[in-house]
């Protein structure tokens, strides 16, 4: 007989090597949620693995197809096809209705990054230079039209270049490379989307300037580093979004082409990726907004 401590419920249980983590939790007690009747087909019964991973026997079929599917990380185990043959710590991840409709709802998507992880990802973010006093001296309508026309323009060429916009916020956008899939330099992949964003400005500041007597012009800034990376759903809103210190540091990179007056300005980290690829004009060591330090940014030719 084996032990299983379920830090969730505070509670130690038994478990035989014949039965399953769903089945001892359940004889124990606990109101261990499994929606679709413990047959691996909705994923409520998922534990996270604190302690004694080793302890786990291996994904049977039916685990594994729903694993890879959503994207598990190992540590990630549906109870109701799991059994182990030692002691193990879990955490219970569906507790209450809210929980469940979160979960639920994965199977609307087979994007591996539902549950979220943990993940090197190449950040871009871009501005458009003197937005705000085009957003000042124009209608909302106009404003807003422009800006749509804008955002589609570049989301197809991020998209073809392998990424994706994770977030907006007026002239701004954060894109994500790397994500969808593994990529074989994910770096040069954002430099490469910069670059055609610049050419493809230049088909849409001819639409933009007979009409406004206007241009745009935008900067780029781009970071490589590890990240929190997954779908977050507000029930009106679902998007692959990343969390970390790697993002903000891509944000005031972006924001230091104000101060040297360059195009697109790349992290070390990024820099490493692409060395001998892409042509730099001028590197600078400087401080970063809300950061301690000195960093070196590369200025990279557009």
């Amino acid at each position: 007989m084996f032990k299983i401590y379920s830090q969730t419920d505070n509670k130690q249980i038994i478990a035989s090597p014949e039965s399953t983590i769903l089945e001892a939790t359940l004889k124990a007690g606990i109101n261990h949620t499994h929606v679709c009747g413990g047959n691996a087909r909705c994923s409520t019964c998922r534990v996270y693995i604190i302690d004694g991973l080793s302890n786990c026997l291996p994904r049977n079929a039916k685990e594994k197809q729903l694993a890879e599917r959503l994207g598990f990380p190992e540590n990630i185990r549906l109870a109701c096809q799991t059994k182990i043959r030692g002691n193990i710590t879990i955490r219970r991840l569906v507790v209450d209705d809210l929980d469940i409709k979160i979960i639920l709802k994965q199977f609307g998507d087979t994007s591996g990054t539902k549950l979220g992880q943990e993940k090197d990802l190449t950040i871009l973010f871009t501005d458009i230079e003197n937005y705000t006093q085009f957003a000042e001296a124009l209608p909302a309508y106009d404003v807003v039209h422009t800006l749509n026309r804008y955002y589609q323009t570049m989301n197809d060429i991020i998209v073809q270049h392998k990424g994706i916009i994770s977030d907006v916020a007026g002239d701004g956008i954060l894109a994500l490379f790397g994500v969808l899939e593994d990529r074989e330099n994910p770096v040069l992949d954002a430099i490469d989307a910069v670059r055609a964003m610049h050419t493809a400005l230049i088909r849409f500041n001819a639409y933009l300037h007979p009409i406004y007597n206007r241009s745009f012009e935008i900067r780029a800034g781009i970071n490589f580093g590890k990240v929190i990376v997954g779908s977050f759903d507000t029930g009106m809103m679902s998007k692959i979004s990343a969390i970390g210190d790697a993002v903000n540091f891509a944000s005031r990179i972006e924001d230091m082409n104000k101060d040297f007056g360059t195009r697109l300005l790349i992290s070390q980290s990024a820099f490493e990726k692409v060395k001998g690829l892409v042509k730099t004009h001028k590197m600078y060591h400087s401080g970063l907004k809300g950061k301690s330090g000195e960093y070196t940014l590369y200025d990279i030719e557009v």
